[in-house]
């Protein structure tokens, strides 16, 4: 079996990408993977409290995303005779493209590369990728064994845009997380969870406690439920909830609704998510719409996300989101926007998606009328989720592994023969 480093964020570093990498190894085969990680003292990001056991293959190598090389990375592998080099890829995280493609130049082992944030519906170039993008990979390409990515869009946009290594694409989609209880309990029973958590457990304070209670939130049964739950960023669109609920409010008046937003700042001294968060926490808390700054431990997440009625999401710009590969799992009924390989993944998962806010907005009111319609859209989120689950996903990347180890051998043998046939022929002693 090929034996896989991954070379990516990881926890305790607060990022989507390490989520990413932390629930992949968690459902790979002990003895198969390792991973090499930033020097924590050198990498400025929020840290969580999660703690790394001893036994977790884990080095905190890299010395920081400003100075990398070929050697840093190098002098941590362990020897294996079948080795893939993975790495997760985001600009942020690994900066200047030229850097990046240089390092993979000098790596000896089988490299593979998952870019997170490629798009395919931009309108900078004639394929959907952005110019950044598309210069990025003229570079990567060659310099790489293979490349996966999340979603049909983003193969057909590389594979047009590059033709000549589109055997070097593999579409991997993103993983998704199972509960299968979550998924079976009733939109009754999480909500009353959620309102234990929330009132007698969580850290949030009193002021919004009390307004939750007097306005029965979670807990009157004829209150439609529509909300988020996640980071608050100021590109996530949160106000656009409360925003849908009023409007949705107007064209069903007879209907009790409350928009609710569950969330925390990754980055609290990030001034334009600052501001985002006081501005929504100064408009809405109370009378139908509540903003709740509050963070939600792991097991209560998914029970968040299987209260909402509907779970609504509209990002500025995305192209995957973790909170997605949550929500599926917990069979939740999400209304998102149709972008980049987020609305690929809804509409595949049966799920709403639309390009346009007030078509989302009308499909939404079909769903509130319809009960038995949002249940089958649970229902289908489950059998993504159970198709694309984290273990099955995880399989999938130690078979490529596989095949490009395998490849590379065959190559090499390959070449000996002709190297040896080519001796051969100059020794030759004449007749």
């Amino acid at each position: 079996m090929a034996y896989i480093t991954f070379i990516t964020t990881y926890k305790p570093i607060i990022c989507g990408i390490a989520d990413y990498s932390d629930f992949l190894t968690r459902e790979s085969t002990p003895g198969t993977w390792a991973v090499i990680t930033f020097d924590l003292d050198n990498f400025v990001v929020p840290f969580s409290d999660d703690l790394i056991e001893l036994t977790t293959p884990v080095s905190y190598c890299i010395p920081s995303r400003e100075d990398y090389t070929a050697d840093s990375i190098s002098k941590w592998l362990k020897l294996k005779e079948a080795h893939v080099l993975w790495f997760q890829h985001e600009f942020g995280i690994w900066g200047n493209g030229v850097r990046f493609t240089n390092m993979l130049r000098e790596l000896n082992d089988v490299t593979v590369v998952s870019p997170h944030t490629l798009h395919f519906q931009s309108n900078e170039t004639t394929y959907g990728l952005r110019k950044f993008e598309d210069s990025f990979l003229r570079s990567l390409l060659p310099s790489t064994d293979a490349i996966t990515v999340f979603s049909d869009g983003v193969y057909s946009a590389v594979t047009r845009a590059f033709p000549e290594y589109s055997d070097k694409v593999h579409v991997m989609r993103h993983g998704t997380h199972c509960y299968p209880t979550i998924a079976r309990m009733s939109r009754a029973e999480a909500k009353a969870k959620i309102y234990d958590y929330l009132m007698y457990e969580s850290n949030l304070d009193q002021a919004s406690k009390d307004r939750i209670q007097r306005e029965n939130v979670f807990t009157d049964p004829a209150t439609t439920l529509i909300g988020g739950t996640g980071f608050i960023t100021a590109n996530k669109g949160i106000e656009l909830i409360y925003q849908v609920r009023n409007t949705l409010l107007k064209m069903l008046p007879q209907q009790k609704m409350v928009a609710v937003y569950v969330g925390f700042l990754r980055e609290p001294d990030n001034i334009i998510d600052g501001g985002c968060a006081a501005k929504l926490r100064a408009k809405y808390n109370g009378s139908g719409q509540f903003f709740l700054e509050n963070y939600l431990p792991e097991e209560m997440l998914p029970i968040m996300l299987r209260a909402f009625d509907i779970h609504f999401y509209w990002p500025g710009d995305c192209t995957q989101s973790g909170i997605i590969a949550h929500a599926l799992g917990a069979g939740a009924t999400i209304a998102c926007r149709d972008m980049e390989g987020v609305g690929e993944t809804v509409k595949m998962a049966g799920g709403l998606a639309r390009s346009e806010l007030g078509q989302l907005i009308t499909g939404i009111k079909e769903l509130i009328l319809n009960p038995e319609l949002r249940d089958e859209i649970s229902q289908r989120a489950v059998r993504y989720a159970m198709k694309f689950s984290w273990k099955n996903q995880a399989l999938k990347h130690f078979e490529l592994a596989e095949e490009l180890c395998r490849s590379k051998a065959k190559r090499s043998i390959t070449g000996s023969t002709l190297l040896l046939s080519a001796s051969l022929k100059e020794n030759r002693l004449p007749l």
